[in-house]
């Protein structure tokens, strides 16, 4: 929660005007405890997960097959839509009723703690970028060997079989998983945040960010127009698709969005 009783006295605190964004962010944040502003993180990364899937479901359930069968890294699987259904409303369940449950008593005291910024400034698109990047690479880093952990024998029929039920996946499979994989990986997405303390509204982004690349990277689809295959080392469908198409013996490509750990530990193969 902002301390500023008026702009004049934002404005006065600052030593210069505010632009539009901090007089939104203001206004906003104003009379809306900390709290509450922590707690958004988690619908943003709903929001995002589910409003990146549905298009891409759509696409696979409505459009004719001449037009998307050569985009489609597994044509010979033709989920129905029931089964879509069924896995977006499992995955809401556990996200809204035994996830999100627990880690609302960890984020906001670690993140205060942490300190992370609540106030005026806004940062710089410079340091927000700068900071996303090391989250990615953080999360990336503690992703990979959490998953490469996840495929030996105890973890993968306990825990991670339940994620691997789709060998195609879909948007809606990037958060399909067994309650407590997805409290660990929920937990490791503030690990950066807490090293690197950032501006809520820098988590924000972070979160809505991580919920479109989960999508993306398990859409199933392989567009050569996509923006994403110009970021370096981004392993995308076609790396992680090839991973689940392996199933429970699947010893590669565990990377959640880069690849760098991969071609590192040996662990990357060629895909379809």
């Amino acid at each position: 929660m902002i301390s500023f009783a008026t702009a004049e006295e934002a404005e006065g605190a600052l030593g210069r005007a505010m632009t539009w964004t901090e007089a939104a962010w203001l206004r906003y944040s104003g009379s809306t405890p900390d709290y509450c502003l922590c707690f958004l993180n988690f619908f943003i990364l709903f929001a995002s997960y589910t409003l990146a899937a549905v298009p891409i479901a759509l696409l696979e359930l409505c459009a004719p097959c001449k037009l998307i069968m050569s985009y489609k890294l597994q044509p010979e699987v033709r989920l129905s839509p029931n089964v879509f259904l069924r896995c977006y409303k499992d995955t809401a369940r556990i996200l809204a009723l035994i996830t999100i449950g627990p880690l609302l008593m960890v984020p906001y005291p670690a993140l205060k703690v942490a300190g992370i910024r609540t106030g005026l400034p806004l940062p710089p698109a410079w340091e927000v970028a700068a900071q996303l990047l090391m989250y990615m690479l953080i999360e990336d880093y503690l992703g990979y060997w959490f998953h490469r952990l996840q495929h030996t024998k105890w973890f993968y029929n306990n825990i991670h079989y339940v994620h691997h039920e789709f060998k195609a996946p879909m948007g809606f499979v990037a958060a399909y998983a067994h309650w407590s994989e997805s409290f660990i990986v929920g937990f490791a997405s503030f690990v950066g945040m807490v090293m690197v303390p950032c501006h809520m509204t820098t988590c924000w982004l972070w979160f809505a960010i991580r919920g479109i690349v989960g999508v993306d990277i398990h859409c199933g689809f392989n567009f050569p127009f996509s923006p994403t295959k110009l970021i370096p080392f981004y392993g995308g469908a076609e790396f992680h698709d090839f991973h689940h198409y392996g199933g429970k013996w699947s010893q590669n490509n565990f990377a959640p969005v880069f690849t760098f750990c991969d071609y590192i530990y040996g662990t990357d193969k060629v895909c379809f």
